[in-house]
């Protein structure tokens, strides 16, 4: 029995109908209040719960207290980005990471919740 052996592993791509843009504006904590005060009120926790929810590493967001702009909150909003087809750019993603941090992991976090579409994985 000699097979096939696939030497890479399958990107994976969502699916949806969804628009091309944010579901939720970076000031619009009124759509998910609780979780937008948890965010004020504890901060670390809140970004580090998003960053496992996106299937990143618990700790990772602790890393932003390093840097001017905050790199880790700026990756997550580009992957966001590219997981669910949003337009836009790295200078919009840099100044809203930079001067919005916490409505930033917000709007992260609404679009999570609000596109929980499956992914699906490509053969």
């Amino acid at each position: 029995m000699s097979g096939k052996v696939q030497t890479f592993q399958p990107r994976p791509y969502i699916a949806t109908s969804i628009s091309n843009e944010w579901s939720t504006g970076i000031c619009d904590c009124f759509t998910d209040l609780p979780s937008c005060c948890f965010a004020f009120w504890c901060f670390p926790c809140f970004s580090c719960i998003t960053a496992k929810k996106a299937g990143e590493c618990l700790c990772l967001p602790l890393l932003d207290a390093f840097g001017f702009i905050p790199p880790i909150t700026t990756a997550m909003r580009v992957s966001i980005r590219h997981r669910y087809g949003i337009q836009g750019d790295i200078c919009h993603d840099c100044v809203y990471s930079c001067f919005c941090g916490p409505c930033t992991w917000c709007q992260i976090s609404r679009e999570m919740e609000i596109r929980k579409a499956p992914m699906i994985y490509a053969a």
